[in-house]
């Protein structure tokens, strides 16, 4: 399946070869793809000429013929990707030169056959660029760097971004760690990026993201079957993911087949939150969707509500009577609750009851600095619980892992610790299981920074959950059509719209999936 017009806020430049591609490899794990497929038969040599080549023909697409090209290359491997593309971009007709980190007899292995078989000469990498440069290539260091990057090597990175001339970068930008996509000293800022068999974390996290560009992934010929050895837990979020899982309706069903959700309504003058979810709900798909409310705010939800029903729930002991009806199988609760005890008594009558739970907003902040009983409630019950906090929200369930440097092991970590899957929200949203796999967007749209988009998203998880869509590929899902529903609505999106917009996404789901 091909997705790539539904990538939201993706550039139309963005000429990703395979957008089906989910698995994400880290540093490490990509090189043990790399060991694999050497050891299945591929010489390492012609791996980096095919990435060579490959980078040259992204240059050519970027610049015109006879263009001149600056190459800076490391004392590694990514240098030795640098030193083909130079040549064959020269043997093309460009005027290239090259400039290296390092003094050329130090190099080994591949990147020393690849220097050797350069035919110009290597010039000393310094700050100072040439002058007329059409296109600069980040050679550099690539996804191997492990420490933060100074000296000689940050004097010349800091020349090529002060040059104004685009920066393709190979593999990664040089200064950006593979594995969280955080910003190691300082880092090259690329136009674009060409990576090689699997995109790393480090592409999607922020500010990686941000940083690469577009981002281009070329096949070079590595054996596929070392997935099946190296077991990558993290994802892509692409409906390549989790579109197989995604509930289809059928001419013969109901709308009992298709769940019933609630969400739970805070008071009077805190109600359009669980209306935003509940709309979210009925829109993704549930065949019914409850408003449970507080008396004192019937009035005012009902007068908003047509094909959402209403019903009167106050406090812990009604909605517990009321989720005991099996039919009732997905609950959202949080949005306009409000931080008090009341709405602790809420969610632990819904994690008591049959009903998967999406624990949003005010149902994470009540338990700030004391989270250990709503883990505890997790851990005693079977369905599925998503936990979808922001980063504020996040550090008060979970203070010590605030500020740790990786989002990804965060989410995992918060995972494993509360029971619950996690959908750790951004522009890079992780979705992370307690077993630890996860996932990873980067189809959010700037648009969707507004008030009540995660209230909307909320509901949209528990329209599929009541769906009976297992609960990874359920908050994988909700998040990725969120995004793409935001990228369609556009600049002046505002949360209402974005329930609106979901019937168009599945309509160019379903053209693609065919």
């Amino acid at each position: 399946m091909r997705f790539a017009s539904l990538m939201g806020e993706k550039p139309a430049e963005d000429r990703t070869i395979h957008d089906d591609l989910v698995e994400l490899l880290t540093p490490g794990e990509m090189g043990e793809a790399d060991r694999r497929t050497i050891a299945a038969g591929t010489r390492s040599n012609l791996l980096m000429e095919r990435a060579g080549e490959a980078v040259a023909a992204e240059a050519n697409r970027m610049v015109a013929p006879g263009s001149r090209i600056a190459v800076l290359c490391g004392p590694g491997n990514n240098g030795g990707d640098g030193f083909v593309a130079a040549r064959v971009l020269a043997a093309g007709g460009h005027r290239v030169s090259v400039h290296l980190l390092g003094k050329r007899e130090q190099l080994k292995g591949d990147a020393s056959l690849a220097a050797r078989a350069w035919p110009g000469p290597v010039e000393m990498a310094r700050r100072d660029m040439p002058e007329g440069l059409d296109l600069i290539i980040d050679a550099i260091f690539g996804a191997g760097l492990d420490r933060p990057i100074e000296g000689e090597a940050g004097s010349v990175i800091d020349g090529a971004n002060e040059s104004g001339v685009p920066i393709l970068a190979v593999d990664l930008p040089s200064g950006i760690d593979g594995a969280t996509g955080a910003i190691l000293g300082r880092t090259i800022i690329a136009k674009e990026t060409v990576t090689f068999f699997r995109r790393k974390p480090g592409h999607l996290l922020m500010p990686g993201r941000r940083i690469c560009g577009p981002v281009t992934v070329a096949e070079i010929g590595m054996d596929p079957a070392c997935l099946l050895a190296i077991k990558p837990k993290t994802s892509h979020n692409l409906p390549a993911l989790w579109h197989a899982e995604l509930p289809q309706p059928h001419v013969d069903g109901h709308k009992y087949d298709r769940g019933h959700a609630v969400v739970v309504s805070g008071h009077m003058s805190h109600t359009g939150a669980a209306r935003l979810s509940a709309r979210g709900a009925l829109r993704i798909g549930a065949g019914l969707v409850t408003v449970a409310s507080p008396e004192d705010a019937l009035a005012v939800n009902a007068a908003h509500l047509t094909s959402i029903m209403l019903r009167q729930v106050d406090g812990g002991e009604e909605l517990s009577d009321m989720l005991a009806d099996r039919r009732l199988n997905a609950v959202v609760l949080g949005p306009g609750l409000g931080v008090e005890e009341e709405t602790t008594e809420l969610v632990a009558a819904a994690l008591s009851s049959g009903a998967a739970a999406v624990l949003d907003a005010d149902a994470l902040t009540s338990y700030a600095g004391a989270a250990d009983p709503l883990f505890l409630l997790i851990r005693s019950r079977k369905p599925p619980v998503v936990l979808t906090p922001h980063d504020g929200e996040f550090a008060r369930l979970f203070p010590d892992l605030a500020g740790h440097p990786s989002k990804l092991e965060r989410a995992r970590e918060a995972a494993r610790r509360s029971g619950a899957l996690v959908v750790l929200k951004g522009p890079d949203t992780v979705v992370a299981t307690p077993d630890g796999r996860a996932s990873i967007a980067d189809n959010a749209p700037p648009y969707l920074a507004t008030a009540g988009s995660g209230d909307v998203l909320a509901g949209m998880i528990g329209g599929l959950l009541a769906q009976r869509m297992p609960a990874f590929e359920a908050a994988s899902a909700a998040v990725w059509l969120h995004g793409a529903a935001g990228a369609r609505g556009g600049r002046g999106l505002i949360s209402e719209d974005l329930p609106e917009l979901v019937p168009a996404v599945f309509g160019e789901l379903a053209a693609y999936a065919r």
